[in-house]
């Protein structure tokens, strides 16, 4: 089945999680979690750096209506977005680091490029 995954929860809590998920991760520029959050995190936030690389009112209030943290939306504007300004796409980079301990879920760490 194609679109997006639903990892067992509601559509209101799946997309809040998200949307904190890539808010920390613009913030931190790595974060833990399992192979399939990263995933998803992964398509969200690489729609977010390439929303920011037009840097219009459009463009800004696309990004603050999704991002939580307004000091993290600024980031993503004035460092995040000119760094990668010469490439398309591929800006995060998914790394297995193998079983979690309590559930032997599959763990990876998502980070920016």
């Amino acid at each position: 089945m194609p679109g997006t995954r639903k990892l067992g929860r509601p559509t209101d809590h799946r997309k809040a999680m998200l949307r904190g998920m890539v808010t920390y991760l613009l913030e931190k520029g790595q974060i833990e979690t399992t192979v399939t959050r990263a995933k998803e995190v992964r398509a969200v936030a690489e729609k977010m750096i390439t929303i920011s690389k037009t840097n219009d009112l459009h463009s800004r209030r696309q990004v603050l209506a999704y991002v939580t943290k307004e000091d993290v939306a600024k980031k993503l504007f004035d460092e995040i977005a000119p760094k990668y300004a010469d490439r398309n796409g591929g800006y995060t980079q998914i790394i297995k680091i193998g079983p979690r301990r309590g559930d032997a879920a599959e763990m990876a760490i998502i980070k920016l490029v």
